[in-house]
């Protein structure tokens, strides 16, 4: 029986599945064709139409620039997240933006299916910067850390002779890779986990900066692991620095026990802990690198993987790869960002700016010792770790609320770590008012300062 009235009969009428399918109401096409709205609205909207996936601080961007983010009442904030350093290099900067509009007006998509004129000299720019053979080129940081994860198995199936599917990576408690089923079952966090069983095996975890236990998990099971992935600073962890020595530690175990060494560098990479990369700290050299976030300077998703020849010509044509990986928009916006973090000398200002940045914080701490417990970082990656008791009833969260409500945008991990991390272009006197607004917060929360007790 062919369409038309037949599939009236079979369906009902009116009840044909996808019904309407294509056509969307007068108002949302009014609004998507620019009607303007109040932030109230906006997040009514998003409350109503989108998963509750994210618990955002109630502020609406609208408009970036630099540090800056205005909303849709003209109200302006001064940036103190970057995205989760994807916008490293500032929000909108005009050379990226560039970059953007050249290229979307030639080319925005080949597929890897063909070649296109601009992802070689992403490939080569990026390898020569980092000091690398090959990349391999994907989206997003979840991307990349799950392409690296089948890279390195792969190579410990072919190179290292490990018996089929008897792989293991070794990562960190503490860590965050992304959200993706295969990330997360790295994790130690029941929140990542639970209820998205059965996750993938293959996996072992130790305690972050504890070399003795990686040692044994490496005597114990040497012969199976292929790779050891972890974070230079754990980020969502709340900004966890590893003891001095431990990046050259585990350097030394993985070449003892011919186990590549991966480096998650999507949230520290690209100039913001005050280098360009934050294993470059203890000047070590991992065997794989994963970029991301900063790559793209928040204008386009990009991420990439890092390796030499020996690794990253175990992944043969067909076994892995990307629509959208290596696009000519993502390549040519990638090199204008790596551009503009050499030429503005991003590392060098987030090491000073950086350093400037924790020893005013911690002055605030020297005032307020009852209610900020430590404040630490490297670069511009920094937390204020706060006392629970001190705080409760009130959390981390509430005190991001009262400075959102001072014009400072700050999100917590945990409950009691405010992480702040601005774009790299900040100007010193923007974290002078921070400070001033962290000051002013405790007062009012009936916080006296140690000079006064």
């Amino acid at each position: 029986m062919d369409g038309g009235a037949g599939e009236a009969w079979r369906w009902g009428a009116g009840a044909r599945p996808g019904a309407g399918r294509g056509m969307c109401s007068a108002t949302a096409a009014e609004r998507a064709a620019g009607a303007a709205l109040t932030s109230e609205e906006l997040m009514r909207m998003e409350r109503e139409r989108s998963a509750h996936n994210y618990h955002p601080i109630p502020v609406v961007f609208s408009k970036g620039e630099g540090s800056h983010i205005l909303d849709p009442e003209g109200n302006k904030y001064i940036d103190f997240l970057s995205a989760y350093s994807a916008v490293n290099q500032g929000h909108c900067h005009p050379k990226v933006l560039r970059a953007l509009k050249e290229q979307a007006e030639r080319l925005t998509l080949s597929s890897r299916a063909f070649y296109n004129d601009k992802f070689p000299i992403f490939a080569e720019y990026l390898t020569s910067m980092f000091g690398y053979e090959m990349m391999l080129p994907m989206n997003t940081g979840a991307e990349g850390v799950e392409t690296a994860i089948k890279l390195v198995r792969k190579w410990g199936y072919e190179k290292k002779k490990i018996p089929k599917n008897e792989a293991l990576i070794v990562s960190c408690c503490g860590c965050f890779h992304g959200r993706t089923l295969g990330v997360i079952s790295m994790s130690c966090d029941n929140d990542a986990t639970r209820g998205f069983g059965p996750l993938v095996p293959g996996h072992l975890k130790v305690d972050f900066g504890d070399t003795d236990g990686l040692e044994k998990i490496f005597k114990d099971h040497g012969e199976r692991i292929c790779g050891f992935l972890f974070e230079p600073i754990q980020g969502e962890a709340g900004v966890i620095i590893p003891p001095d020595g431990y990046l050259k530690a585990v350097r030394d175990l993985c070449s003892r026990h011919n186990i590549l060494m991966i480096a998650d560098e999507i949230q520290t990479g690209i100039a913001r802990t005050g280098k360009m990369l934050a294993c470059d700290w203890e000047n070590i050299r991992p065997d794989v690198v994963i970029l991301g976030k900063a790559l793209g300077a928040g204008v386009v998703p990009v991420s990439a993987v890092l390796a030499d020849k020996d690794i990253m010509l175990c992944i043969k044509p067909g076994e892995h790869g990307s629509t959208f990986g290596g696009n000519p928009l993502a390549s040519a916006v990638a090199v204008a960002s790596l551009k503009v973090v050499t030429d503005e000398g991003l590392v060098e200002r987030a090491a000073k700016l950086g350093q400037e940045f924790r020893d005013q914080l911690q002055k605030v701490q020297q005032r307020f010792p009852q209610i900020i417990r430590e404040v630490r970082g490297r670069g511009l990656l920094n937390a204020v770790d706060l006392s629970n008791e001190a705080l409760s009833p009130a959390s981390a969260y509430d005190i991001c609320i009262k400075l959102k409500e001072r014009g400072v945008l700050a999100k917590p991990t945990h409950d009691t770590i405010i992480r702040l991390a601005p774009p790299l272009s900040i100007r010193y006197v923007l974290c002078c008012f921070l400070y001033g607004c962290v000051s002013i917060i405790f007062l009012d929360n009936g916080q006296r300062p140690a000079s006064a007790s």
